[in-house]
């Protein structure tokens, strides 16, 4: 499937399924006249995070194929574009989707920093956006607008446990940190540097490498010899060659390596060897899940792409399905805005591959956090779950009040311990 030229026509029929959401009794014109629902995804769907971008698509097209391409009597017609990841593309996508396709909602798009840019536009033009990638943690924090509703989570979610669980479970005590050099990076990091050192941890080192980094070895050189581990985060081509190069560098054998989920997700895990192994990282799914829900979302996603689920494939799986059970509430008025997206933010789902999911007060998922190692398994590489953490939310064990009132994680916040 060309991913990069795609306009595809879907449909949706109703299905049974463990979902509660509150309608508001408005009627839908009669299906032979109404037209169809456009929905506008952007994705990067070429350059360094391709094969996320590839995953989005698949996830998000899975759902809806499953249900023959209708809901509540009415087409769905999904218009994707490229936007290589890059902000300033996403934005003219956006545009274009909105202006000349007169799309109902928009989907996507993938990158921190993309979602950032997109969030203005997505507020003046007051279109209805889905969000099941992007993280940056303002979308549904300080800068939250009510035409967002986010279905995956903040960079910063599972890394607030995740510290925790580190220093209650291994004798890490000095860690330094290595990850991309903008929002996701440093919400990632910050996240799991603030209960990491309240949990009595210290990150002693941290360092930024850009996006596409060719060359990892000027950076790891820097690396101080004084720590227990090193924490990661990157995605894509660019975590495939971090982890080689780690490996080249001998540094593997005698410094463990933790870090974010996108490290050794599975949109590349396949394309990685034993430097993978033994890596933990937190997330809110793996396809090594041993649910019924998600043995059959996987089974069904393999059938049909050869490749096992990645977490960009189930949270744009699971986002068709908000988008799904909103629309049969209201009976497919997509044309009431405000009302599309108060039913979206009443979709409570109990049956996700990924586990039960609800959306707080903000718009962002409460959901499970998943503490994975990756092991090979009859030959292939996964992330097998250790712990669980239950009905995380994206302000941890905080006060959401509070929380709010200090910066968003960035490159200096938290700072560095003297």
């Amino acid at each position: 499937m060309d991913v990069r030229a795609m306009t595809r026509r879907l449909a949706v029929l109703a299905v049974a399924g463990a979902v509660l959401v509150t309608g508001v009794g408005i009627t839908a014109p009669a299906a032979s006249q109404a037209r169809p629902i456009r929905i506008g995804f952007i994705v990067p769907t070429t350059g360094v995070f391709a094969a996320n971008g590839r995953d989005m698509v698949n996830g998000f097209t899975l759902f809806w194929e499953q249900r023959n391409f209708t809901v509540a009597g009415r087409r769905v017609e999904i218009i994707v574009e490229d936007d290589v990841g890059a902000p300033a593309n996403t934005l003219t996508k956006a545009r274009k989707l909105v202006e000349q396709d007169r799309v109902d909602m928009l989907v996507g798009p993938l990158t921190a920093n993309s979602g950032l840019a997109l969030r203005d536009f997505v507020h003046e033009a007051k279109v209805p956006t889905l969000f099941p990638i992007v993280s940056a943690d303002d979308i549904t924090q300080r800068r939250r607008t009510p035409y967002i509703v986010r279905v995956g989570w903040t960079s910063s979610q599972p890394n607030q446990p995740f510290g925790e669980w580190i220093t209650k479970n291994t004798s890490y005590r000095r860690v330094a940190t290595i990850g991309y050099d903008f929002a996701f990076g440093h919400e990632n990091v910050g996240g799991f540097q603030r209960t990491f050192e309240e949990s009595g941890g210290r990150i002693v080192q941290k360092l930024w490498p850009p996006i596409g980094a060719p060359d990892y070895g000027p950076y790891l050189a820097q690396l101080r010899r004084d720590i227990d581990a090193v924490y990661a985060i990157f995605s894509g081509a660019d975590a495939l060659r971090f982890l080689s190069q780690y490996q080249e560098f001998g540094l593997k054998a005698r410094l463990p390596l933790i870090g974010g989920g996108t490290l050794t997700d599975e949109h590349i895990l396949p394309q990685m060897g034993n430097e993978a192994l033994d890596i933990v990282t937190p997330l809110h799914y793996s396809a090594a899940l041993s649910t019924s829900e998600n043995r059959a979302f996987a089974s069904a996603y393999a059938k049909k792409y050869t490749r096992s689920p990645s977490y960009y494939s189930e949270n744009s799986y699971t986002g068709a399905r908000f988008v799904y059970e909103a629309l049969v509430a209201l009976r497919g008025a997509v044309e009431n805005r405000e009302a599309f997206l108060a039913a979206l933010r009443r979709v409570e789902i109990s049956d996700a591959p990924r586990g039960p999911v609800t959306l707080d007060a903000f718009a962002n998922p409460v959901q499970n956090i998943y503490i994975r190692k990756v092991e090979r398994r009859g030959g292939l590489l996964q992330n097998t779950v250790v712990f669980t953490y239950r009905g995380v939310s994206q302000f941890w064990k905080y006060d959401p009040e509070e929380f709010l009132k200090q910066p968003v994680y960035s490159r200096d916040f938290p700072p560095m311990k003297p």
